[in-house]
C-alpha cells in the first residue's frame, strides 16, 4: 500500500523549540532560516515537485511566523498576517492540480503550513472570554490576554469508509464531485461515539445499510482546513442501498477489478486523486488486503 497523501513528513517538528521563546527567537534570526512560499493559501511548486522558499524579510510587514520544524537543523517558518488574507478554506481548482505534482514529504510540511496558517486566522479572539488572542509556543498556540486561556491547533476526526458485502464495496458520489467520480463514504465523528460506532451510523445514515464487524485500514491528515481521515472497511449485512438524497446523488456496488480499472484510468467511475486517502483505501481493499 502507498502511504496516503500528506504524510511522510521531512521535518523535525522540534517541540523543544516551542518550549523556549529564547532559542524561538534565535532561529528568526537564524541566516538559514527559510519560508514557505505561499500565495494565499496556494504553494508555489518547482518542476520537481518541490515547495518553494524564501529569506523571513520577504514576509509581509505585518507578519507573524509559525515554526514548521527543521530541515536538516535549519529553520523552517510560515507566515500569519495579522490581517486581510484569503478565506481560509477557499480551494482553487490551481491548488488541487498543484497537489498533484507534490512529492510526498513535501505535500505533508504544506499540509501542516496550511492548516496551522487557516487556524490562526480563525482565532484571533478567545472562545472563553472574547478578548483578542496572541501567538505563543512558536506558532503552535495562541493565549488569552484577559483571561489567560491557552487555545491549540484542533484537529477533526473523520471515518471515511468501504462498506463490503460478497466479494464488492459501496461507492458514492455526492453532486459537487467531478463528473464520473465515485468515493468511499464519509462523516464527521460526533461527541460520545467511537469510531466504529461513527463508520456504521454513517453507512447507515447514507446509504441505509446495516454493518457489522468494522477494520481499520489507515489514517491521513487533510488540511482543508484540518481534519484527521480515518480510513476504514465495514462488513455490510445485505446489499439493499437506500440512499439518503441530502447526502449522496448516487451510490453503486463495485468489484475488486472495477476498482483496479478505476484507479489505471480505464474503469467503469473516475477513481478519486492518488493525495486523498480514499485513493489509498480503494487501492489497499482491491488488493485483497
Amino acid at each position: 500500500m502507498a502511504a496516503p497523501g500528506f504524510t511522510g513528513g521531512l521535518l523535525d517538528r522540534a517541540d523543544h523549540l516551542r518550549h523556549d521563546a529564547d532559542a524561538f527567537t534565535a532561529a528568526l534570526g537564524n541566516w538559514q532560516s527559510r519560508l514557505l512560499k505561499l500565495d494565499g493559501f496556494e504553494p508555489e511548486v518547482d518542476d520537481n515537485g518541490r515547495l518553494g522558499w524564501t529569506m523571513l524579510a520577504d514576509a509581509p510587514d505585518d507578519a507573524e511566523f509559525v515554526l514548521l520544524g527543521l530541515d536538516g537543523g535549519r529553520p523552517r517558518f510560515a507566515a500569519v498576517p495579522l490581517a486581510g488574507g484569503p478565506a481560509p478554506s477557499f480551494r482553487s481548482p490551481t491548488l488541487f492540480r498543484l497537489l498533484d505534482q507534490l512529492q510526498p514529504g513535501e505535500a505533508a510540511t504544506f499540509a501542516t503550513a496550511r492548516s496551522l496558517v487557516d487556524w490562526h486566522l480563525r482565532h484571533r479572539f478567545c472562545a472563553q472570554c472574547g478578548a483578542p488572542t496572541a501567538m505563543f509556543r512558536a506558532g503552535w498556540g495562541r493565549k488569552c490576554g484577559a483571561c489567560n486561556a491557552e487555545h491549540f491547533p484542533r484537529v477533526d476526526p473523520v471515518v471515511i469508509m468501504l462498506a463490503e458485502h460478497d466479494g464488492r464495496a459501496l461507492v458514492g458520489r455526492q453532486p459537487a464531485f467531478p463528473k464520473g467520480r465515485y468515493s468511499a463514504l464519509a462523516g464527521f465523528l460526533e461527541p460520545g461515539e467511537s469510531i466504529e460506532e461513527a463508520v456504521r451510523r454513517e453507512i447507515s445514515e447514507e446509504a441505509g445499510l446495516p454493518t457489522g464487524a468494522v477494520r481499520y485500514v489507515a489514517s491521513q491528515p487533510w488540511p482543508f482546513p484540518a481534519q484527521l481521515m480515518i480510513a476504514c472497511v465495514a462488513e455490510a449485512a445485505h446489499d439493499r442501498i437506500t440512499l439518503d438524497a441530502n447526502e449522496l446523488e448516487d451510490a453503486m456496488w463495485v468489484t475488486r477489478d472495477d476498482v483496479r480499472a478505476a484507479l489505471a484510468g480505464e474503469g467503469p467511475f473516475l477513481a478519486p486523486p492518488p493525495y486523498a486517502i480514499a485513493h489509498t483505501l480503494l487501492e489497499t481493499w482491491s488488493a485483497g488486503e
